[in-house]
């Protein structure tokens, strides 16, 4: 399996072919969100609604209960639904939903658990730390990929950004082994996670030995690491590697 390729099957409605409509309300969201008819509705209002930071009381009790939804359901037997509010509840800034996206952080649905640990990185409230080190359970010995699918059996590049950010100390005996990971990007989060927590250069040194790799996404990856941590001393790494990108490669956008 090509894990440089970001197989995380969990694009945005826009990514899926749908425009946004000029037209779409905020209530007519909020609304779609409510009713249970239309799950395609529900589905597009959870994503419209992170999109645009709706933070309103309805819009976020709205997400809280499409979280634990079980009628949308995917082919393989994910949670669509619940996995773009696990992502939509992380964008609106509300800690109070730490508790449900940490119970997130136990659903069936491996992109359920990535978008929850994405959320609480962002939201930075450290009592999700434990509820993300116990999916370090195994270490890298049981960090395999599952067979048939395009991932390892848990999200470890989320997982282990977010305990970096989250300034999780105590993780750091565990987070260790993975800068060992065959996995690139999981390999990079971990060396990112540990620069955060130590200050450590060697860490930071790690990333930049990787702006020397040949794949480009994995360039691109440590590279986006290095901006996140503000490592200096891969200050003139970068800006090569930046010009030799710019050379070879469009602009590339994201839609957040």
């Amino acid at each position: 399996m090509d894990y440089s390729q970001d197989n995380n099957g969990t694009g945005s409605p826009t990514d899926q072919g749908l425009l946004d409509d000029p037209a779409y309300t905020i209530e007519q969201a909020l609304n779609n969100l409510q009713q249970t008819d239309d799950p395609s509705a529900r589905y597009y209002a959870a994503w419209w609604i992170g999109r645009f930071r709706v933070n309103e009381p309805v819009a976020i009790q709205g997400l809280l209960t499409a979280l634990e939804d079980n009628s949308d359901r995917s082919p393989d037997g994910g949670y669509p639904l619940r996995r773009n509010a696990a992502k939509a509840l992380g964008k609106l800034g509300d800690v109070s939903v730490v508790p449900a996206l940490i119970e997130a952080l136990q659903c069936p649905d491996y992109y359920v658990r990535e978008s929850a640990a994405q959320s609480l990185e962002m939201l930075g409230d450290q009592q999700a730390i434990p509820g993300l080190i116990s999916l370090l359970n195994g270490g890298v010995a049981a960090a395999q990929q599952v067979e048939g699918k395009p991932h390892l059996i848990q999200p470890y590049e989320a997982i282990l950004e977010a305990l970096g950010t989250l300034q999780a100390k105590n993780a750091i005996s565990l987070i260790e082994p993975f800068v060992e990971h065959f996995v690139p990007k999981v390999k990079f989060a971990a060396a990112r996670a540990l620069y955060q927590l130590t200050n450590d250069p060697v860490y930071g040194e790690i990333l930049v030995t990787a702006l020397q790799e040949t794949t480009l996404q994995v360039r691109r990856s440590a590279l986006m690491d290095l901006g996140a941590i503000g490592y200096l001393g891969g200050v003139d790494a970068i800006g090569n590697t930046l010009v030799q990108l710019s050379k070879n490669n469009p602009p590339v956008t994201y839609d957040l």
